[in-house]
């Protein structure tokens, strides 16, 4: 590959923290994204399931905070509701149950979170 190792490394944040797999273009099934560079395919990139991706972003804000999502204080299991909700993540099937699980919340507690956020 000539020039286009710059290029895969700068997109391989990315995909990684949704949760995809990089691969070489020419294995790029149907629903893979292949990504060019200065008009040749350079890498292509499959996209995680939407169940996936939500664990993916829950566990890249554990590493973030520093310590289990259970572990953090009401005001910032708020604040990851918020962050959750605009990153769509209650649109997954069973997202709310996984949210409330890794926050160590009822669905119940979750659900007022986001209903909190409506009112204010």
């Amino acid at each position: 590959m000539t020039g286009q190792e710059p290029f895969i490394a700068a997109v391989k944040p990315l995909v990684d923290a949704i949760g995809g797999e990089l691969l070489p273009p020419d294995e790029a099934g149907l629903d893979d994204v292949v990504l060019a560079w200065e008009g040749v395919d350079a890498v292509a990139v499959r996209l995680p399931q939407l169940a996936d991706s939500l664990d993916h972003i829950l566990a890249a804000m554990e590493r973030r905070k520093g310590m289990p999502l259970a572990d953090l204080d009401r005001r910032a299991k708020q604040e990851v509701v918020r962050v959750l909700e605009a990153r769509g993540a209650f649109s997954v099937r069973h997202g709310v149950e996984t949210v409330a699980s890794a926050l160590g919340v009822s669905r119940f507690t979750v659900y007022n979170y986001l209903n909190r956020e409506k009112e204010v």
